[in-house]
């Protein structure tokens, strides 16, 4: 067995358990190892059973407290987690009910009773001993004096105790699929690989005190203590870091040696003309750049960011090398239209270019908006729409007409690599930074038409010194201007208190046409789902708004195709309030939408946030951002409040790093930046500039990793790249 093997290769894993597996993206021995906890409990303090209704008192409803609407802020005051310590004094009994025997046991201690109910395990009545003290583990509900659990796990005192220093891992998990099977899987995972070998040199490791890998891999699972628990999750997100950055090395080497094969038209040369009446932005193009006519045209007026970020761009198409540029811009700072422009100075050399859009949605919004601009500006450049859900049919004309015009603008998802996509003569690609453009995918291009220059487009705020480590094989432009027509977005940070007032805020809205979101947090409890919980907080607003208001969820558990009808039914306003998780981070563009409420802002990155922000605002109307704060916590308010107070997404990333630093592990996250599995650039920017030192060292050294000595490090980026191409979605 290796990391490459199936998970079906585990004892006890079938093909019913094996596509629970592949629901949560684990298909191999090595998918599994990665896929770490997202917390870890530790079992509550034992109670005495006369001290029972002390766990209730609202100071102390702090832990362990379940069946909470995500985000609703309310503890529910109905279930408490608790371990209850208590003497059996009867037997259980047992009695038939629907099919099921239930056993029942009732305990007291003074004048507290405690109803303890298990379904379908009678053999109890011969575990619970008259006479003697158990560990009854449970959520507990009050009545009065009286306490009902239900399906408790039972504990002998001394095995208890002997357990309440553990750490106890939370994973991700699916419908259908258990903690415990998915723990001993990962055991048996564990137990079947040789992990003895480090890849990474001994006095790297010692110089910055990492465990070594099979330690930090055995204890990110299973954890000995907290303070193996804090060397595990050092070592491995130091692993993410270096690994990335060292692939980028190795990627910019290559690159650096690829010369630019295609031919455009010298920036200085011809003069602009401007164009006659009755005449087209092709006919102009004769004595000038089609760019530059359609911005001479355009019904406002690009900043100087924009203008700069298009220059460099232009005179990188023209360069002797490749071009390999990230394009920094806030939300709503305009890097569709610098796309636009690009990808038409690309048509007017003749040549091909690829938009990669995240989503269906967002990739058919592209398509729709270039078709009308080609047409508004009378530009005779084909537009191609090419993505998974297309029919067989419109897939086959997609690639006939990428056959037949040599200078279209193609627009799609990952269908744009797929291997029936055959592009004649592709010079630029443009992607984002949550859909990383790789080797393999080089590669796969490079074989259907040319080596194409790549522009990645980020909409995530990183601060320049962090931006710098993580893009160091791309140049990099800022767009940190505003269009002047945009009006700033109002937010203000509310209590949960003021969840009353702001689902009439919603209403109001609502009532004059306009749309709104409302984000829960990424909390689930153990075993639950995300999508459950944020279906019960649709749910719950229903019952709150008006019967004409509609009301949808949206989450990344739901189907592709289901997701793209619900986010389509948003963008033509049949939806009113989209209740979501921070999938929408990545969307459509709605100008309709004018509120943006996140509830439990405190769970979120600012730099998050400020992107779920940019989410509204895009239209005339004035827009606002509801942050409902359920904690007192002065650190969280603090952080809240500068996004309360700037609409700079920069001076919000620069403000986050300040405040954040290395902190709790499970603390604030940027969700999805990067896709760091542990790693956050900001909670450890710390370990990240370490890990750029020894990637930079080495990449000193020997550029290629190709020196004997560093045959291990080599390999292990070979895999890791290999493993980019496999699970990156373009």
């Amino acid at each position: 067995m290796d990391k490459s093997s199936s998970i079906s290769t585990l004892k006890g894993i079938g093909a019913k358990t094996e596509q629970l597996f592949h629901n949560l993206g684990v298909y191999t021995i090595g998918d599994i190892l990665l896929h770490y906890p997202k917390d870890y409990d530790k079992l509550p303090p034992i109670t005495p059973l006369a001290g029972l209704a002390s766990i209730f008192a609202p100071e102390a409803l702090c832990e362990g407290l379940a069946d909470n609407v995500p985000g609703s802020g309310e503890k529910n005051h109905k279930e408490v987690t608790a371990a209850v310590a208590a003497r059996v004094d009867k037997a259980p009994f047992v009695r038939a009910s629907r099919n099921m025997q239930v056993t029942s046991l009732t305990i007291q201690e003074q004048e507290v009773k405690l109803d303890l109910v298990w379904f379908r395990m009678p053999y109890l009545r011969n575990t619970l001993k008259v006479g003697q003290w158990f560990i009854f583990l449970g959520k507990v509900s009050p009545k009065g004096k009286l306490f009902h659990m239900e399906q408790p796990q039972i504990y002998a005192p001394e095995k208890y105790q002997s357990m309440q220093n553990c750490l106890w891992p939370c994973y991700p998990l699916t419908a259908g699929l258990k903690k415990n099977k998915l723990s001993q899987a990962i055991r048996m995972a564990l137990e079947g690989l040789d992990l003895s070998v480090d890849y990474l040199p001994e006095e790297i490791r010692a110089r910055h005190g990492l465990a070594e890998y099979n330690y930090a891999l055995l204890n990110i699972h299973f954890p000995e203590s907290e303070l193996a628990l804090e060397a595990a999750r050092k070592r491995l997100i130091f692993d993410e870091f270096f690994k990335f950055i060292l692939s980028a090395g190795v990627q910019k080497e290559q690159m650096e040696e690829v010369k630019n094969s295609f031919t455009f038209l010298p920036l200085d040369a011809p003069a602009n003309k401007g164009m006659a009446k009755g005449e087209t932005v092709s006919d102009a193009a004769q004595a000038s750049h089609w760019a530059d006519q359609v911005m001479e045209n355009l019904p406002y007026q690009l900043t100087k960011a924009q203008k700069r970020t298009l220059r460099e761009i232009r005179e990188d198409l023209r360069g002797e090398k490749i071009m390999q540029r990230l394009v920094q811009g806030d939300v709503g700072s305009g890097k569709t239209i610098i796309a636009f422009l690009s990808m038409l100075d690309v048509a007017q050399a003749g040549y091909q270019s690829a938009l990669m859009a995240p989503t269906e949605v967002l990739a058919m919004q592209h398509y729709q908006n270039f078709v009308e601009m080609c047409e508004a500006y009378h530009l005779n450049i084909p537009v191609i729409l090419l993505t998974g859900s297309l029919t067989a049919k419109e897939k086959r004309r997609a690639y006939e007409r990428m056959q037949l015009y040599h200078n279209a603008m193609v627009i799609g998802t990952h269908a744009l690599i797929q291997e029936r996509a055959l592009y004649d003569n592709l010079a630029l690609v443009i992607t984002d930074e949550q859909h990383r453009f790789g080797v393999k995918q080089r590669e796969s291009l490079f074989l259907k038409g040319g080596q194409p220059h790549v522009l990645v487009m980020s909409a995530t705020p990183i601060p320049r010194t962090l931006a710098i480590i993580l893009y160091g094989n791309l140049d990099i432009s800022v767009i940190d201007e505003a269009p002047a027509k945009r009006l700033p977005i109002k937010s203000c940070v509310v209590g949960k208190n003021a969840r009353k007032a702001s689902y009439e805020f919603l209403r109001k809205e609502a009532a004059m046409g306009h749309q709104a979101y409302v984000i829960c947090p990424l909390v689930e409890e153990s075993e639950g789902l995300e999508a459950e919980n944020v279906t019960e907080y649709a749910e719950k607003l229903k019952q709150q708004m008006p019967p004409g208001i509609v009301i949808e969820c949206l989450h990344g558990k739901m189907k592709s195709g289901r997701k793209n009808l619900v986010m389509e039914q948003f963008a033509r306003n049949e939806i009113q309030i989209l209740v979501s998780t921070t999938v929408i981070e990545v969307g459509v563009n709605v100008p309709n939408a004018t509120v943006m409420m996140v509830e439990d802002a405190q769970r979120f990155g600012l730099a998050q946030l400020h992107q779920l922000r940019g989410r509204v605002g895009r239209g005339s109307e004035q827009s606002y951002c509801i942050m409902v704060n359920t904690t007192d916590s002065d650190k969280a308010k603090k952080r809240l409040e500068i996004l309360n107070k700037s609409n700079d997404g920069f001076f919000i990333a620069g403000e986050d790093l300040k405040l954040r630093g290395p902190g709790d592990f499970f603390g604030i996250r940027q969700s999805g930046l990067l896709e760091f599995r542990l790693g956050d650039i900001y909670q450890n920017a710390d370990i990240l500039k370490i890990a750029s030192e020894e990637a930079n060292i080495l990449l000193a050294e020997d550029r290629r990793l190709q020196e004997p000595g560093h045959g291990k490090i080599r390999a292990e980026i070979d895999n890791y790249l290999d493993r980019q191409a496999e699970t990156v979605n373009l």
